[in-house]
């Protein structure tokens, strides 16, 4: 039979004998056949029938068998036979083996030159700093194929060394590949976007902020022009939060007005309402004149650049003086018109209702002239004015937008706050769609209370909105960090060493809002001195919950709760735990108590009250006794109990502590006066002929701030 097997073996076209099964095009590895039986070569002249039979040659007579017998494989069987001998058949190679050498000749082509320029060039984004693992990935190669090549250049790294830019740049381009260098703080390139046209924008209300001293009547104007009552819901009719509101006037245009506190604690709160407004209305009482917050106020509106409209208020008062009030604020270069000046004064009385209209009519004529204008039709920016923690509501933010329009669903990012717009709120609990230029409402839906006085805008989607409260919260970690490190000179190095020897009173914060919470911890910050001073442990917005009390437990602070509650709960663990909570509405009390318990810290000091002086006459020596001065009280008086010291010269020798013998002859007297002599026991003490002894006396004095 004739061998059809198609892959090249020692017996190629030779004859086979026995082999069932015999198909043509079979392929297989090894030969399915029996080897044994193959005859490789013809031998047409050289072969024996023998031969021809043992191979099977045609027209030969195999060797009878018996009926059943089975057939015989002849020969012998080896594993050169089975796979062939190397020497005169090719060998077939593995898939490994292919790739072995194509990686063996890979690697000479690429030994001692630069990477492969033949690969895909890519633009590379690099930030200012990147992991090796992460700058392979964006190039697209193997991670061990920039190992090799470091190792090459001398470099030894890791998958998780961390490079900077100017390295990756460098390894970027010897790949072959663009660079494109970012830094992290691009993040917040176009989160404000460029100011608008101001010739083809329409025209916005006017911004107007109302500042002054304390109870000179910033709140009770306000309440007579929205013509409500919002002085009398205040805790001592003091406004310690800032609020905003917006007036209709009978015109149809509108004013957004805010209130800011008058207390010296709320210095940061006025400079917020000076930077967001438009014009400042100066609310000063005809009865008490120009005073410190005040001055302030008049500061901060000069550093914004507003302009300033005077409101000389309680003018109905008997000792109403408007004219001092006006020479007062020539001191602070604020001139009336009246003496040829720029500053509009109204006279008004909030609770007469007197002199309304003209200070409206000077803030519509202001705003007149300055030409506000702002783009409704684009997406909202603003400030945050004020935040808290509603129990109800979550998080609440006080915004004013200041151009574009704000609009329910959309995606608000503040300082490291962000969430989308669930619903807005005007001042009058009417919830409302959109807000547009110079209005103020309440934002709810965000993730946290963002920080008073930051900027908001809206973004695009929610991962852009990640990715900036991302950067900022660890922007804001990395300065933490910085702050509390290791001292960078020896002067502060002994700076914090000093400050050991402080006494500190630790203190947990909670407030209604931002703003009041931030006015406190910056008013308990001024009461300290180099002896004692407060630390606030922790400090927040909303009620007082058990991880407030147990954080003042392992502190050993008490916790102060302004315009806030504790929880059922934190009221019966501080109970258990022993914690106090101290609640206040006012911040006047709030600082008085605190300056009180900071004196109370304070060391007393030893005060010294001279009474009299003795001339020592004689000494005596008296056994058991010791030594008895002989003394006369030459002027003021000596007594028994108080302290003496022992003068020689005008110099101090020797303290001798507390009198406790003092005899006049033989009696015992309680003191000695001027003029008179006296016998006083000092023991075995140095004491001369000739020495004065001093007596006085020690009282300790309490100490206060």
């Amino acid at each position: 039979v004739q061998c059809e097997w198609p892959w090249p073996c020692e017996g190629a076209g030779g004859f086979l004998r026995g082999a069932p099964g015999l198909a043509a095009g079979r392929q297989s590895l090894h030969c399915p056949y029996n080897v044994i039986s193959c005859r490789a070569t013809a031998k047409p002249g050289g072969a024996s029938d023998e031969d021809d039979r043992r191979r099977g040659a045609p027209g030969s007579k195999a060797p009878s068998r018996g009926k059943g017998a089975p057939v015989r494989r002849e020969g012998r069987l080896t594993i050169q036979a089975v796979a062939g001998d190397g020497d005169t058949a090719e060998r077939m190679r593995s898939l490994a083996s292919v790739r072995r050498a194509r990686e063996r000749e890979r690697e000479k082509r690429t030994k001692g030159s630069a990477p492969d320029q033949g690969a895909r060039v890519r633009e590379v984004v690099i930030p200012d700093a990147i992991t090796l693992t992460d700058l392979a990935q964006r190039m697209a190669i193997r991670a061990g194929d920039v190992i090799k090549y470091l190792m090459r250049q001398g470099t030894m790294l890791t998958l998780n060394d961390v490079l900077d830019a100017d390295t990756a740049e460098l390894i970027a381009a010897e790949f072959g590949h663009t660079v494109k260098r970012v830094s992290e703080s691009d993040v917040e390139t176009g989160f404000l976007a460029e100011d608008d046209v101001e010739d083809d924008t329409p025209t916005r209300p006017p911004v107007v902020t109302v500042m002054g001293h304390v109870d000179h009547g910033k709140t009770s104007l306000l309440d007579a022009l929205r013509t409500t009552d919002v002085a009398s819901g205040e805790q001592g009719g003091i406004t310690q939060h800032i609020g905003a509101y917006q007036v209709k006037l009978a015109n149809g245009e509108a004013v957004t007005f805010l209130d800011t506190p008058g207390h010296a604690a709320f210095s940061a709160m006025r400079a917020r309402g000076a930077n967001v407004t438009d014009i400042v209305v100066l609310v000063v009482a005809a009865d008490d004149g120009v005073m410190p917050q005040t001055i302030e106020a008049i500061n901060h509106a000069k550093a914004a650049g507003a302009p300033i409209i005077v409101a000389v208020n309680k003018v109905d008062k008997p000792d109403a003086a408007p004219e001092r009030v006006i020479n007062e604020l020539l001191q602070h270069e604020i001139v009336a018109e009246s003496l040829g000046g720029e500053t509009q004064v109204i006279e008004v009385s909030a609770t007469q209702k007197l002199g309304l209209e003209e200070l409206i009519e000077a803030i519509s004529l202001q705003a007149e002239v300055m030409d506000l204008r702002a783009n409704p039709e684009r997406s909202a920016e603003g400030t945050v004015i004020e935040a808290k923690l509603d129990k109800g509501r979550g998080p609440v933010a006080s915004i004013l937008v200041q151009r574009g329009t704000l609009k329910k669903g959309d995606i608000i990012v503040a300082a490291q706050a962000w969430g989308k717009v669930r619903a807005l709120v005007n001042e009058r609990g009417e919830q409302v769609t959109d807000a547009g230029p110079s209005d103020a409402v309440e934002v709810l839906g965000l993730d946290q209370a963002p920080s008073p006085g930051e900027p908001f805008a809206i973004v695009e989607n929610e991962a852009r909105a990640r990715e900036l409260t991302e950067y900022r919260m660890r922007q804001s970690r990395e300065k933490r960090v910085a702050g509390g490190g290791a001292s960078a000179s020896l002067a502060e190095m002994m700076a914090k060493l000093q400050n050991k020897q402080v006494k500190e009173l630790a203190l947990v914060i909670k407030g209604d809002v931002q703003g009041s919470t931030e006015a406190i911890i910056g008013a308990l910050e001024k009461l300290g001195n180099e002896e004692v001073r407060t630390r606030i442990i922790h400090s927040a917005v909303g009620a007082i919950t058990e991880s407030d009390v147990q954080l003042a437990k392992g502190s050993g602070a008490p916790i102060i709760g302004f315009n806030v509650r504790a929880s059922k709960q934190a009221r019966d663990l501080a109970e258990r735990e022993g914690v106090e909570i101290r609640y206040y509405a006012i911040i006047y009390d709030l600082i008085d108590d605190i300056k009180g318990v900071l004196s109370g810290m304070l060391s007393p000091i030893q005060r010294e009250t001279w009474l009299g002086n003795a001339l020592v006459l004689e000494v005596f020596n008296i056994t058991k006794v010791g030594n008895v001065a002989g003394c006369r009280v030459t002027e003021g008086v000596v007594r028994r109990g108080a302290k003496v010291r022992v003068l020689r010269e005008d110099v101090v020798v020797v303290e001798l502590g507390n009198l406790q013998t003092l005899r006049r002859f033989k009696d015992d007297v309680a003191e000695v006066t001027s003029g008179y002599e006296c016998g006083m026991n000092y023991l075995n003490q140095d004491i001369k002929v000739g020495d004065t002894i001093e007596c006085f006396t020690v009282e300790t004095v309490a100490r206060s701030l």
